[in-house]
């Protein structure tokens, strides 16, 4: 991953979302990484389907997933005896992970979308605004590819969304709030510009129902805080 002082141009940006949603999108798969983190000796598939309660099959693919992105090193372990199939031992290749990516925005873009937005009536702003986000959401979802087992659930799909998010400098999670289900994000990375011209947090809300519609199916996702109305997190509620 780029590292936090270096340029980061639009391709490489696209780039390390895409690595990271395909690696993590899926919640099961972002346990097993950290279980693999917890055992210096490595997992095999055997282990990690008896630990997660997975076909061992599944729990083959998520390993491979891991380890062809670079996440987890391969080693092939045989038997004492010499006889049988050797099986895979999958190891941690490094550091922990931080599942996000440094953003750089343009400061000037972003003053000009604020300024382009508040040329408009609000409602049609911030109707603009969130098909943006609706637009751009659909294509990170399609960048995190296909689950297993086809469309996601529903929790499955709201972690990945947060995940994907958080990949955007969001820092966001899925939680239940309330007695639903709601995306939290402590941080926006918008900034400055939010608080000026807080229609742009329709945009987020937008990617919040693109990225749910192509997991999952439609929602209506609704803003009930954000931070730059003077909350201390943004919340999107989800009505299915």
């Amino acid at each position: 991953m780029p590292a936090p002082g270096d340029g980061l141009s639009a391709t490489d940006f696209s780039s390390a979302v895409t690595a990271i949603t395909s690696a993590f999108g899926d919640p099961t798969r972002r346990e097993i990484y950290l279980f693999a983190h917890e055992c210096p000796p490595g997992v095999t598939a055997a282990e990690v389907a008896e630990r997660f309660d997975l076909h061992p099959n599944v729990a083959r693919h998520h390993l491979d997933k891991l380890s062809g992105g670079g996440y987890l090193e391969v080693s092939v372990v045989r038997g004492g005896t010499g006889a049988g199939r050797p099986s895979k031992r999958y190891q941690a290749s490094g550091e922990r992970v931080a599942l996000s990516v440094p953003v750089r925005h343009d400061d000037v873009l972003l003053t000009l979308l604020g300024r382009a937005l508040a040329l408009l009536p609000y409602e049609q702003a911030q109707a603009m605004a969130e098909e943006v986000g609706v637009e751009y959401g659909r294509v990170m979802a399609t960048a995190m590819g296909p689950s297993l087992d086809g469309q996601r659930s529903f929790r499955a799909a709201l972690h990945a969304v947060a995940d994907g998010l958080t990949a955007h400098g969001f820092a966001a999670r899925a939680e239940k709030t309330g007695g639903e289900l709601t995306i939290v994000s402590e941080h926006c990375p918008f900034g400055e510009t939010a608080i000026e011209h807080p229609v742009i947090c329709a945009v987020d809300r937008g990617m919040v129902r693109g990225m749910l519609e192509v997991l999952y199916g439609d929602t209506a996702p609704a803003t009930q805080s954000s931070v730059p109305m003077g909350d201390k997190v943004c919340v999107t509620a989800i009505d299915t």
